[in-house]
């Protein structure tokens, strides 16, 4: 591509240099090469600028920086160079974020199941919908693996291209608070925009809560409406403070609902009067099909294209998923890896359980170690036995983790705990145990099929698998 259709007017103006094809744009120095582009973006542990001069040694053509890099009229030197290379990704695919319609969702909890159900509705109303999620993307029906919630800026507009090129008219994403301060979603413009709600998360990156609502509170520059969940200290104070057109949602605002039923088969409740039956359980997931409903009202459709499929719709993977056991006790599988989550789906599964309820989780290594403790609390308070155990521990001792962990319990010596560091047999223990009525709630793995462990080592573990062998070997 020709560097004048990379850069717009006012930019080529700054070049120095002749126009000139341009084979291709990185903001990572190992993929430099012949003509291409090379952005010096400062990173947590890199600073790109340190090797603008080996760029050019190695045939970059032209420099983007933030200062002067010594390279005379093989630099442009910008105020923001992660800003200014959104831009250069978004001109290499010829603008495909300006070809669809995109509806983002951020918060702490419930992204994944909001987008995934929005994307159903839209899907079932003949629209061909593009995922960007947690769990995987989504083409229409094809599934691509994911790494990042929110892709690198690069990555997500190489996907955005291949979504418009299939033929798809709207993209669905969850876009995490990493994706909003690291730019990521470059020139992206949302339709709308949903906030769920904010809760202790990321605090190893973020440092305080309020830069993590400062981060979140990013998608609302630059989107057309916001949906709102007022129900949440913080969504009411970011209803109050953002200035686009805006809907709130909860038992009270413009879409209230109200609980009726809450059952393992699934939920009821109303909706501004009116009432719905879903398979999905669990009172926050009135809350999230409130948000998904809402959305798909503001895309366009009616309330009678989108019920069928928000009553029909059974959930999402990892998500107070009930794994199979054929035993008079149940096994559920969720995501909840913070307290607030943790707390919810407790609740929530604590009405339809006839004896006890196990909770059985870990915390990650390398990550906020001040929630630790409160993630017990959090369990402690509807769960009627703990059984602690590790998750994904990566370069942290499993055991020092647990012991973290365990002071969220030292001012409440009544709670039953147990520790089984080893995750696999800490299942295995929980099923071994487990009496007629009662519900295992396996916490904080939820769709991921891995553990990890120092130096990044990834291993292969699916819960689904490991209960259901355990099951099988019972049985020999």
């Amino acid at each position: 591509m020709r560097l004048s259709r990379l850069l717009e007017s006012e930019n080529r103006m700054k070049m120095q240099i002749p126009d000139q094809e341009i084979t291709s744009i990185t903001d990572d120095n190992r993929k430099v090469q012949k003509d291409c582009i090379f952005v010096c973006i400062k990173g947590e542990t890199f600073d790109g600028h340190s090797v603008a001069q080996q760029a050019v040694a190695q045939g970059a053509a032209v420099v983007i920086a933030e200062h002067d890099v010594g390279l005379g009229d093989r630099q442009m030197i910008v105020p923001d160079s992660r800003e200014f290379y959104g831009q250069l990704c978004a001109a290499w695919f010829d603008h495909p974020e300006r070809k669809m319609k995109f509806i983002g969702v951020t918060g702490t909890n419930g992204k994944t199941t909001i987008t995934n159900v929005i994307k159903a509705i839209l899907t079932a109303n003949h629209h061909k919908v593009g995922l960007i999620g947690t769990i995987q993307n989504e083409i229409g029906d094809e599934i691509l693996h994911t790494d990042n919630t929110t892709p690198m800026v690069f990555d997500l507009m190489t996907l955005y291209d291949r979504m418009y090129r299939s033929g798809c008219d709207t993209v669905v994403m969850e876009v995490s608070s990493f994706g909003l301060v690291q730019k990521r979603i470059g020139l992206t413009h949302f339709d709308t925009a949903v906030f769920t709600n904010l809760t202790q998360d990321h605090l190893d990156y973020h440092k305080t809560m309020e830069n993590y609502y400062q981060a979140k509170k990013m998608l609302f520059t630059v989107c057309d409406r916001a949906i709102i969940n007022t129900d949440d200290d913080y969504g009411k104070r970011l209803y109050d403070e953002i200035t686009c057109e805006k809907y709130s949602y909860g038992k009270s605002g413009d879409y209230a609902y109200q609980p009726v039923s809450v059952k393992a088969s699934g939920t009821t409740f109303l909706l501004n009067g009116s009432e719905i039956r879903m398979h999905m359980t669990g009172y926050f997931n009135i809350a999230n099909a409130t948000a998904a409903y809402l959305a798909c009202r503001l895309a366009g459709l009616e309330s009678t294209e989108i019920l069928p499929t928000l009553q029909a719709c059974p959930g999402v993977k990892g998500r107070c998923e009930v794994i199979p056991t054929g035993k008079d006790f149940s096994v559920i599988c969720d995501y909840a890896h913070t307290p607030d989550a943790v707390e919810n789906i407790l609740e929530n599964v604590k009405l339809y359980t006839e004896h006890d309820l196990i909770c059985l989780f870990g915390c990650g290594g390398n990550r906020d170690r001040t929630k630790r403790p409160l993630m017990a609390q959090a369990a402690a308070k509807f769960a009627d036995r703990l059984i602690i155990t590790s998750d994904n521990p990566r370069d942290e001792d499993p055991d020092a983790i647990i012991q973290d962990i365990l002071t969220g319990l030292q001012d409440n010596p009544a709670v039953k705990y147990e520790i089984v560091t080893d995750r696999r047999e800490a299942i295995a223990h929980a099923i071994r145990t487990a009496q007629p009525g009662d519900v295992i709630v396996l916490a904080g793995k939820g769709h991921e099929d891995y553990q990890i462990f120092s130096n990044n080592y990834h291993t292969h573990f699916d819960e689904r698998e490991v209960v259901a062998e355990i099951l099988k070997n019972s049985e020999q």
